[in-house]
């Protein structure tokens, strides 16, 4: 069937309107009609090519939420009419330790992408979700179940929400635990909301004194700006657990310097550069580590969203239509936006 989408025809180009095929659900598959998909990213950098591997036409997006609008013969778990999402990954290959254990996004054999992954289907690649429809295998559908005037917020739950809740959950995080998260964006936004609800001490790292009030609103105890040398030295040695959010490359070792003895600090944000070296004494003599983290499984990202929906936890967005893609990019490049752009799919069909 042919669908609408906005996508990219080369990295030079602007996104921009076009029709795009989808196959008929099989025997296992999940048809749904797309109502929203937020703006990763990851989206940016797959558009431009800045990571290598990008094949065009490119249509991205892998924070979808829509409704089931067909089945096939063998579904189970979904019903038309049900509210689903669908995140970053549409396939595994389901033999591999990792797949076996639920985390499929370590996939031994590479798991297959919402968007730019190989693919049987037409043109040989996935078109992710900045369309009209989208067919996906019942294994990596995932249920919402947020009441509908929240739909569009949830989108970037099914990446920025897992990306910052895997990690969290990983190193257990909860109470009597003091948590710094580095980056007030669109992913460390989720990480104050997430580590808040998971009752521990939430400290908020900005570059940035202004900031601070919002970082309180969405749960931090504490705000530090990074720049200040004096309020940095107070928390010397004293977290369990920093998650690093930030995708540009930084000096790791003003926030390794604030680990307790075997504390952790994880990274989620992907630098176009590397960071400068960490200082390897830091982390010898407390025993810290260094760690990094992607995404999550499909039965983790379910109990996100069921976490989320349990403690009314969606993201804070801007909401745009389709055609507003290219100058979101450019707002997105300058950190103008609080926290998420989401697309009303709707749109599409204007």
């Amino acid at each position: 069937m042919t669908v609408k989408a906005y996508g990219a025809h080369a990295a030079d180009q602007p996104l921009v309107g076009l029709d795009i095929e989808r196959r008929a659900p099989g025997p296992g598959d999940v048809q749904i009609d797309i109502a929203f998909c937020g703006v990763c990213h990851s989206d940016l950098h797959t558009v431009r090519s800045e990571w290598s591997g990008t094949r065009y036409p490119c249509v991205p997006g892998h924070e979808i939420v829509g409704r089931v609008s067909a089945v096939g013969g063998d579904v189970s778990g979904f019903k038309v009419g049900d509210t689903v999402g669908v995140g970053c990954l549409v396939d595994s290959c389901q033999h591999c330790a990792a797949c076996g254990e639920g985390l499929e996004q370590y996939c031994t054999n590479g798991f297959t992408g919402t968007y730019n992954g190989a693919t049987q289907d037409p043109p040989g690649y996935t078109l992710g979700g900045y369309s009209q429809r989208i067919v996906v295998d019942q294994r990596f559908v995932l249920r919402i179940r947020h009441p509908d005037a929240q739909l569009a917020a949830v989108a970037p739950l099914l990446c920025a929400g897992i990306t910052t809740y895997s990690p969290l959950r990983h190193w257990n995080v909860g109470p009597g635990k003091k948590v710094g998260i580095v980056g007030i964006g669109g992913l460390g936004h989720m990480g104050i909301k997430l580590a808040h609800a998971m009752g521990a001490h939430v400290v908020a790292f900005t570059t940035s004194e202004s900031k601070r009030a919002d970082a309180h609103k969405l749960g931090a105890d504490e705000v530090v700006v990074s720049r200040d040398a004096s309020a940095m030295a107070a928390h010397a040695g004293s977290f369990d657990f920093i998650l690093d959010t930030v995708a540009a490359p930084h000096v790791l070792d003003a926030f390794t310097s604030l680990l307790k003895r075997d504390g952790t600090l994880c990274l989620v944000g992907v630098p176009a550069d590397p960071h400068p070296s960490p200082s390897i004494g830091l982390l010898i003599f407390g025993r810290r580590s260094i760690a990094g983290s992607l995404i999550g499984g499909i039965a983790e990202t379910q109990e996100m969203l069921d976490f989320c929906a349990e403690h009314g936890i969606v993201s804070d967005i801007e909401m745009i239509p389709a055609d507003g893609i290219n100058e979101a990019y450019e707002r997105m490049l300058r950190s103008d936006v609080k926290y998420r752009f989401v697309i009303d799919i709707a749109s599409l069909a204007a």
